[in-house]
């Protein structure tokens, strides 16, 4: 089970973007995220004019390492680790660490 999924809120602990929070967009592979706003690059484009696309400098996410965030804990205002419980019904569920509540995908 991964922990961190699509649409959860992250936050950045290590690297360039340190501090920053946004929504995780895509996992791109098990080890991989691709989250809003964070880490930006400006990539040149070439004109195409078969396509339509205009050239110039675009900026554009790349991956982050999931090890590089955590999970944003909206009640506490911070980052928090992600625990897994099991229910009395056999499902899984992820919970906050800190607290034992459930995380809802918003």
């Amino acid at each position: 089970m991964n922990k961190i999924r699509k649409g959860d809120e992250v936050i950045v602990i290590a690297g360039r973007d340190k501090g920053k929070r946004g929504k995780v967009a895509l996992r791109k592979d098990d080890a991989h995220i691709l989250v809003e706003g964070i880490n930006l690059v400006k990539k040149h484009t070439k004109p195409n004019p078969m396509k339509g696309v205009t050239g110039g400098i675009i900026e554009k996410s790349m991956p982050i390492h999931q090890s590089n965030v955590a999970i944003f804990n909206a009640a506490s205002g911070k980052a928090d680790r992600v625990g897994i419980k099991l229910l009395a019904d056999g499902k899984r569920v992820r919970v906050y660490k800190s607290s034992g509540d459930e995380i809802k995908l918003a």
